[in-house]
């Protein structure tokens, strides 16, 4: 079965995370995100998967290779300008025409049974299959309305208080017969929700839903980034550690995933789901909590304390520290008695000195230094980087 997987985008939404990478290759629980939806994909049988490229692509490419150590074989097509969402599959038309093929996006988290949509989509008499999913807050999605055969009544982009007719959102995922392609321009941007399934429906097409279970997120906001990271924490079911483990008075709760050459010194709690990256060091007295990722080379310096948070690599945080619910980006360092709350990102190569507190919302760009002992209430931005948080 054949996927297309959509990874354009410049993610300036999660920005200043992905200043130094695409959006598909932040990581979650140490390894970027793309390669777990290709793993899932995988193992459901989408094994000819095509992915089209735009920003930043070698790094995509370099964390996927040819698709062999996932059980796939993997197509790159590359857009030489922004296309838009449908755009860009038309743009990988000679990959897909053979059979009806889904669509995800790159950026997506996923633990629902694509291979029951795929399927549901066969024995649909319509052109597409969209798939929807229950939210709570769907004022920044698309929304839709279906009558009991699953048909598609009408849709709503981004609605406001008084147009939320559903609370069914748009997955941004589909599955799609070839026929699909004669609707779509060449060379043009054009996306799905905006100009394709409107023009659609105008023209008398059907368009059918499936509506999707379980754990789904198109990680648009560092909160979504998180949410996904503790369902794949969730996923450790057992501790697993890949070479040595240095661990003296210590206690660690499972389950653990945890690199080579990892040290625990005394007293120290590590109380999972908790993944540790390899060559990172845990001084005395410190509390890892759980739904905490650790990349590798990092310093958890004595009495630290970090609490359900994403810690990338090479990072320093520093003795009588708290991380509470927060992202710290690569080389990045805390300094002494700082307190970072929750819902915070920073970027790399950012530098706290020491009883700095960074209030909650707040995002930090890379290469910034925060003086001794203030108090961070707004972004911090560096004129040397975009600051635009708004767009893909």
């Amino acid at each position: 079965m054949k996927v297309c997987i959509m990874c354009g985008g410049e993610g300036t939404r999660l920005r200043p995370l992905t200043f130094g990478r695409p959006k598909p290759c932040i990581p979650i629980v140490n390894k970027p995100s793309i390669q777990h939806l290709v793993s899932h994909l995988a193992n459901l049988g989408f094994n000819d998967v095509v992915i089209t490229l735009g920003y930043m692509s070698d790094a995509i490419e370099a964390a996927l290779g040819d698709g062999s150590l996932f059980g796939v074989n993997v197509t790159y097509v590359h857009e030489k300008t922004k296309l838009g969402t449908a755009g860009s599959v038309k743009n990988a038309q000679k990959y897909l025409e053979e059979q009806p093929f889904l669509v995800v996006g790159g950026d997506h988290v996923v633990g629902l049974d694509l291979l029951e949509f795929y399927r549901e989509h066969l024995n649909n008499d319509t052109i597409t299959t969209i798939g929807l999913i229950s939210i709570d807050d769907p004022t920044e999605y698309g929304i839709a309305e279906i009558d009991a055969d699953y048909q598609i009544k009408r849709f709503k982009e981004k609605p406001s208080p008084g147009e939320i007719f559903s609370n069914l959102a748009s997955t941004g995922m589909y599955v799609c017969d070839p026929e699909i392609f004669d609707h779509i321009p060449t060379g043009e941007k054009f996306d799905f929700a905006r100009n394709l399934f409107p023009e659609l429906m105008e023209k008398g097409y059907p368009l059918k839903a499936w509506l999707a279970r379980g754990n789904w997120s198109d990680v648009g906001s560092p909160r979504s980034l998180r949410e996904a990271e503790r369902w794949k924490l969730q996923d450790i079911g057992f501790t697993n550690i890949s070479g040595d483990l240095y661990i003296k008075g210590a206690r660690v709760l499972g389950p653990v995933q945890v690199g080579s050459c990892v040290s625990v010194a005394a007293n120290s709690r590590v109380i999972g789901p908790v993944a540790i990256g390899a060559g990172t060091i845990i001084e005395e007295n410190v509390i890892i909590g759980p739904y905490t990722s650790i990349g590798e080379g990092c310093i958890v310096k004595k009495n630290a304390k970090i609490f359900s948070s994403s810690i990338y690599n090479r990072v320093i945080v520093g003795s009588d520290s708290t991380v509470s619910g927060s992202i710290i980006d690569n080389d990045t360092l805390i300094g002494s008695g700082c307190n970072i709350e929750h819902d915070t990102v920073i970027g790399p190569h950012a530098v706290l000195k020491s009883n700095v507190v960074v209030h909650s919302g707040t995002r930090l760009w890379p290469e910034v230094i925060i003086p001794e002992g203030t108090v961070v209430k707004e972004h911090v931005l560096n004129e040397d980087y975009d600051t635009r948080t708004e767009g893909s």
